[in-house]
């Protein structure tokens, strides 16, 4: 196989795979919160819901559902979840494996405060951002990270090229 010169066009699209621990994770996630989440249906194939979530300074996940959603139904069967946390379609990404746990209102409280002020910063009364998830029967997801992935990115395989 005939290596590329670094000097090609094409070599600034070379796949990256970047190793981080957890503060690296939580620096790459900040600020990203469309993700994509897969849980296991009763079938055993995956079940994948693209969700609002953020991974906290503490370095959990935090995604808002009904308690009723397949998502939850699913998590509750089998608490085994992955994450994948991007930002656009074609930037860097990561998958995190965890352990999810549904928690409902008014359990819940606290942590969708949480997850608004990681997300969206102050809300001017916490009591009725409260009052208003258990209007909403609202259920907050938890994930606890037990592993991850590198930071991807995808392109040519850097083997394809010369080295510098």
């Amino acid at each position: 196989m005939k290596k590329i010169p670094r000097s090609d066009r094409r070599a600034q699209y070379i796949a990256t795979n970047t190793k981080v621990d957890l503060a690296g994770l939580i620096e790459f996630a900040r600020g990203k919160h469309h993700l994509v989440l897969a849980t296991t249906r009763r079938s055993g194939r995956p079940q994948l819901s693209p969700v609002t979530g953020v991974l906290t300074e503490a370095g959990e996940i935090l995604i808002s559902t009904y308690p009723q959603r397949a998502k939850a139904r699913n998590l509750r069967r089998n608490p085994e979840a992955s994450v994948l946390i991007m930002g656009n379609f074609d930037g860097a990404w990561v998958q995190v494996d965890g352990i999810a746990e549904v928690i409902e209102m008014p359990k819940a409280a606290d942590g969708f405060v949480e997850y608004f002020r990681a997300i969206s910063g102050d809300h001017p009364d916490w009591d009725e951002y409260r009052q208003a998830m258990s209007d909403q029967g609202k259920a907050l997801v938890r994930i606890r990270p037990t592993s991850w992935g590198p930071i991807a990115t995808g392109g040519f395989p850097p083997e394809l090229f010369e080295d510098a």
